[in-house]
């Protein structure tokens, strides 16, 4: 994905930067707006609701949550603000936490679904440090459940229907893995127990085989692990479910029951991309830089015969910009194969080359990356046909 992210142009980083950290160019900056108005829309359908938390917080956040104690080596150095100790996170749970405590919640609100692309800061060792797969900042699809202990298993239900449903989007297929408790850890044998017991029903009720990976967990509970498998068959790491009853504890997070008391709400940790860097790394490779129609940079680019071509050529593509297209002309003094074959090296979906009969007849000749020369096609007829093909 490194050699293909920079013949693309697609992402960088830099020395003077420092390592681990990633630069989205416009046309990587776009996949990522594609993948995260998608991740959007579906999120919206299943009831989630979007937040934003900071990216520095005072360390008693933190000696709260427990990874101080249990994750300080994975975190960056204190910040000194007016005498104060803060950090960089590392991770959003304790943010969201924040904002459902600002009001007394009832069973009847519950689930709570919040999700943010939350971005994070993880110190790596330089040696770990791969592409956009292995960096020191990166952005989340982070979501956190809060509900009922009768909802649990439902909810866990409902994630791994999401991650099936967004994995074959993407063409992935996937193995589940249980991730148990580790040697660091907080919380009760039985508080583990009820939690393990849960994501194994909830796996059990889909019919999703797994195996179980001793001491995968973290450190406030046990979770799935989504491995992908893309094109090659190369193994991924991809979506997580954590149930954890730990941190509604250390945080007192309740809600009111039909009784009128006080109970600890459940919380689940999840995503379903994993980082925006590694999941779209791995796409990268997965698709070989050739993306679908529906999540590539540019969907079609026109290629102008001769200079007298050009202002037909800029026309179109106006048209179907309009139409919601990514469109690009290629207007260089250059013959008309090679500026086919650059449009192919640049893994673009289609060329349309517009010359003489085209612009009499308001036409494109329509070459197809995959399937080569498809002819002549009407303005109108080629827009139908790309917005099947995404809407497909």
């Amino acid at each position: 994905h490194r050699r293909l992210g920079k013949e693309l142009d697609l992402f960088s980083q830099h020395e003077e930067v420092g390592a681990g950290l990633i630069f989205w160019h416009p046309k990587g900056a776009m996949i990522r707006h594609l993948i995260e108005s998608f991740w959007k829309e579906e999120h919206i359908k299943r009831g989630y609701q979007f937040v934003y938390t900071p990216h520095i917080a005072s360390e008693e956040l933190f000696h709260i949550s427990g990874h101080l104690e249990k994750y300080s080596e994975s975190m960056y150095a204190p910040l000194d603000i007016e005498g104060q100790p803060y950090r960089l996170k590392a991770m959003n749970c304790p943010g969201h936490i924040m904002i459902y405590k600002t009001h007394l919640r009832s069973y009847r609100d519950l689930p709570m679904r919040y999700a943010e692309l939350g971005t994070v800061y993880r110190f790596e060792r330089s040696g770990t440090l791969t592409g956009m797969l292995r960096v020191r900042g990166f952005t989340q699809d982070d979501a956190h459940i809060f509900c009922t202990p009768e909802q649990l298993v439902g909810e866990v239900i409902g994630v791994l229907d999401f991650v099936d449903y967004v994995m074959a989007r993407f063409g992935y297929t996937y193995k589940a893995y249980l991730a148990t408790r580790p040697e660091k850890s907080i919380g009760s044998d039985e508080v583990w127990e009820h939690a393990t017991r849960s994501l194994i029903e909830a796996m059990d009720a889909r019919g999703l085989n797994y195996e179980v990976d001793p001491g995968g967990g973290v450190f406030y509970g046990p979770k799935i692990d989504i491995k992908l498998y893309d094109a090659l068959g190369r193994e991924w790491q991809g979506p997580t479910v954590q149930a954890d009853f730990n941190m509604p504890e250390r945080f007192d997070v309740n809600y009111v029951g039909p009784d009128g008391a006080e109970h600890r709400v459940v919380m689940i940790h999840r995503v379903v991309l994993g980082s925006m860097e590694r999941f779209v790394g791995g796409l990268i490779e997965h698709y070989a830089g050739a993306f679908p129609t529906w999540l590539a940079p540019v969907q079609a680019i026109l290629l102008p015969i001769a200079e007298r071509h050009g202002e037909y050529a800029h026309q179109v593509a106006a048209e179907l910009r309009a139409a919601g297209l990514r469109v690009q002309v290629d207007d260089r003094s250059e013959k008309t194969g090679f500026k086919i074959r650059e449009a192919q090296l640049q893994k673009i979906p289609y060329m349309l080359v517009t010359g003489d009969r085209e612009v009499e007849q308001r036409s494109v000749s329509v070459r197809s990356r995959d399937a080569g020369d498809l002819g002549a096609m009407s303005v109108e007829g080629f827009l139908r046909k790309i917005q099947e093909e995404v809407a497909g």
